[in-house]
């Protein structure tokens, strides 16, 4: 027809151009945003709320039109929030799992209902997440609200939960935290970010309106993360869980430290992952998906393309092929681009060269998909990634060497292989330190598999059975941490402190006090320093003995050796190191006479009492042996065609300061948990009562564990814990002590970052925490000793 404006298919693949949205796809979304006049405001106690002389702050969509506005809380609006949660936990924990489950079903079939407008909402806003996605986060936290009581018996939830997010986080992320608290009976704040906050208010709407008590779920919206600061300072907050970029994440970290709340992190937003190819790969496969997940317009990680050297040309060849006709993708700023400009600027002047789509333009906020082809390790745009759609090339001729690429990254969330040999496959996923891995595939997520953020990606688990025990308790144990303001604490100059009645280890008189020796790398020892503190009885009169002052040599020393021999230990069999157990416990049996003796001269129980100690000791003992091969972990059942696999792995080197109470008892069963699970472990013994933890090194001498595996370094306890937590070998600290201490820790534990258990200490040891003869305290503490990896494996 003449003058007609139809496009003909050819037409339309030749121009790529995106066709016009639906009128009616619309209509839903700007119906509800009309509904509230475009200002949302807070969601508390099942309904808005429009505070009084409130800021608000505007949501644009990628044409810089205003989408809606937000109300930016105040801290008057968190006390009001965190008193609705607790009037909401009340009522959801009163229910059934039954009547849980049925109500988080229910939603599925509003979601039916009303996917359409929650889909256009999360596109305008630019949080991208399907409705079909979230009722799979539904039916499977629903079965969990279901099974609570039968398959997780004995532990009860934490109480009220905020969960808090970056700005940058996907919706997706926000819901793997919401929906397991609230399944497992707790009630939820969530603090979004700007891109999620609408879609996260009709969800809450929602939720209402499938019979959510009212207070069980509330939405406060501000203009930056330091309001999730605000909702933590309240007493009536058990638990508080974040997710985003690591900057708002350690602005967080800090503006909590000290307020007694247990605190999780997986700051993976802008984390680096490996894309690896082996020669074995179907390279057009390959190429394939490395172009879908590279240059995706919205990203939470930067992709690091690895490419074995025999099939480099080809591998080039296909990108070259794959890049040619792509458009330019849009950038947030023009400030945006000139970093984009510097890094390929720099990477050419290192020797790059660059697989373009097409020539850049000269100015805008606009750039081409480029891949940087030649870069190094040490590059700029490998160590620290801009935001555009640039993607580093490196090299590689061994399989060892392709691992070696895949870790050279403080970060260990994801990471993707892409190899016909499954053998080659498998060996690999096992060596990289990241919690998911992808063979022949990318970005696979589903709630069934656990995934733990290694190294500088997370403290926690999310997904899976393992993802609900963050926030449930067991039922015989309070909270770790007792609700506080924070001290007033000098950071710099905290542990600097000398330590008390410091004395040479040398002593002229054969009638003194029996000086004793710390255990480093499998020797007994000296202090570096040379000096040694003097062991009160318990009464505080007689100086029963002399034991070494360490510090921050001494440290250095202990995670030498330990980073020396753990990832041979953690190779080894279970069975291997279930053998190494049980040799413990003998040698702690064939001790036993002198280690309840020494128990009785430090803490002054009665010789039976102290040898009742040393009993549970020894059964301890065996009972972490027996737990080596029971080590949970499998194939999951997934929805999609296709295998998943999860694998229970040791963190690497733990700090283990040791509490008061039942000193040795405490001792062989924080010891054993670690190397059971194949860690190397610092054991920093109580400063009031160090005598049975170095008795024990007579244990430790005569046992066939590898030198190394377990240190013991005593001294002063503030000045110890400034030395752990600043060395980045250490991967965890579990900590019995002070309030300062603990607060110190949670400040400071942030970069590298370490996952922290802290039981803060009065004065009679007594910590709330772990009541050591519960038979649930092995799979307590063996869920604390490891992290979860996932490895997907698709079919066809």
């Amino acid at each position: 027809m003449a003058g007609s404006t139809i496009k003909t298919v050819h037409d339309i693949f030749q121009s790529m151009e995106y066709g016009p949205a639906a009128a009616s796809t619309t209509a839903t979304a700007q119906a509800w945003l009309d509904h509230h006049s475009r200002s949302l405001g807070l969601f508390i106690d099942g309904k808005f709320i429009h505070p009084a002389g409130r800021q608000s702050r505007s949501l644009t969509d990628s044409k810089g039109g205003i989408v809606c506005s937000t109300v930016c809380a105040a801290e008057d609006d968190a006390s009001q929030c965190a008193s609705s949660a607790v009037s909401g936990y009340k009522a959801w924990s009163g229910l059934s799992c039954y009547q849980r489950a049925k109500m988080l079903l229910k939603l599925v079939s509003l979601l039916g209902q009303h996917g359409q407008c929650v889909s256009e909402l999360c596109e305008a806003c630019g949080a991208s997440c399907s409705p079909s996605t979230l009722i799979r986060l539904l039916q499977y936290y629903s079965s969990w609200a279901q099974l609570r009581d039968t398959l997780i018996s004995n532990w009860t939830p934490l109480g009220v939960v905020a969960v808090v997010v970056s700005d940058d986080c996907s919706l997706y992320s926000l819901m793997l935290k919401v929906l397991p608290a609230l399944a497992m009976g707790n009630s939820v704040i969530v603090v979004p970010g700007q891109s999620t906050a609408p879609p996260v208010l009709l969800l809450a709407q929602l939720f209402t309106g499938a019979g959510l008590p009212a207070g069980a779920l509330n939405v406060l919206t501000g203009s930056d993360v330091s309001l999730g600061a605000k909702v933590a300072q309240s007493p009536s907050i058990s638990y508080l869980t974040y997710s985003g970029n690591k900057q708002d994440g350690l602005m967080l970290c800090k503006a909590t430290a000290g307020l007694g709340i247990p605190i999780s992190f997986s700051p993976f937003i802008g984390a680096r992952c490996p894309f690896i190819i082996f020669e074995s790969a179907d390279i057009d496969s390959a190429v394939d998906g490395v172009i879908e997940t590279a240059f995706r317009k919205k990203r939470e990680v930067h992709w690091v393309l690895c490419v074995q050297e025999s099939v480099l040309d080809s591998v080039v060849a296909r990108l070259k092929l794959r890049l040619a006709g792509m458009k330019c993708v849009g950038l947030n700023s023009h400030e945006e681009r000139a970093l984009v400009d510097s890094a390929v600027l720099e990477a050419q002047q290192q020797g790059a060269t660059l697989v373009q789509s097409c020539a850049a333009p000269s100015s805008g906020s606009q750039y081409p998909p480029t891949v940087l082809c030649g870069t190094a390790p040490s590059s700029p745009c490998v160590v620290n990634p801009s935001n555009g759609p640039l993607l580093p090339l490196m090299t590689f001729r061994s399989n060892s060497e392709a691992v070696t690429l895949g870790n050279h990254s403080p970060h260990g969330k994801a990471a993707s292989i892409w190899t016909e040999d499954l053998t080659l496959a498998l060996e690999t996923a096992k060596s990289l330190s990241v919690g998911s891995v992808w063979v022949n595939s990318h970005s696979v997520s589903d709630p069934c598999l656990p995934v733990s953020g290694h190294k500088d990606s997370g403290t926690c688990t999310d997904g899976g059975q393992e993802g609900l025990y963050q926030f449930l308790r067991l039922s015989s144990s309070s909270s770790p941490l007792s609700r506080s303001l924070p001290v007033s604490l000098d950071y710099t100059k905290f542990g600097t402190a000398a330590s008390p009645a410091v004395l040479p280890n040398e002593s002229d008189s054969s009638s003194a006090p029996k000086p004793y020796l710390q255990f480093v790398g499998g020797k007994a020892c000296k202090s570096v320093s040379g000096c040694s503190v003097a062991v009160q009885s318990p009464g505080g009169g007689n100086v029963l003995a002399y034991c070494p002052d360490g510090g921050r040599k001494d440290v250095r020393n202990a995670v030498e050796a330990a980073i020396k021999v753990q990832p041979g230990w953690m190779k080894k069999s279970p069975p291997a190191r279930a053998q190494s157990l049980y040799s413990l416990a003998k040698g702690l049996e064939s001790k036993r006479k002198d280690i309840a003796t020494s128990i009785n001269i430090q803490t002054g129980f009665s010789l039976d009492e102290a040898d009742r100690e040393v009993e549970l000791g020894i059964s301890k003992l065996s009972d972490w042996a027996a737990y080596c091969d029971k080590v949970k972990g499998g194939t999951l059942p997934m929805p999609q065609s296709g295998s998943a696999l999860s694998y229970a792995e040791a963190l690497g080197v733990v700090g283990v300061f040791l509490p008061d109470k039942n000193p040795l008892l405490s001792m062989v069963t924080l010891l054993g948990a670690a190397i059971a699970t194949g860690n190397a472990v610092i054991l920093v013994p109580s400063q009031k009562y160090p005598l049975p933890a170095l008795a024990f090194i007579q244990v430790l001498q005569a046992s066939d564990l590898p030198a190394g595996l377990v240190n013991v370094i005593t001294g002063s306890r503030d000045q110890l814990t400034v030395a752990l937590a600043n060395h980045s070998v250490i991967k965890a600290i579990w900590y019995w002590g002070s309030a300062e201490g603990c607060q110190y820790l949670q400040h400071t534990c942030t970069s590298p970052l370490k996952t922290l258990r802290l039981f803060r200490q009065n004065d009679d040891g007594e910590d709330g925490g772990n009541d050591w003869c519960h038979p649930l305290v092995l799979e307590e503490m063996w869920r604390n000793a490891v992290q979860w990896k996932s490895v997907w494996i698709p079919t066809a």
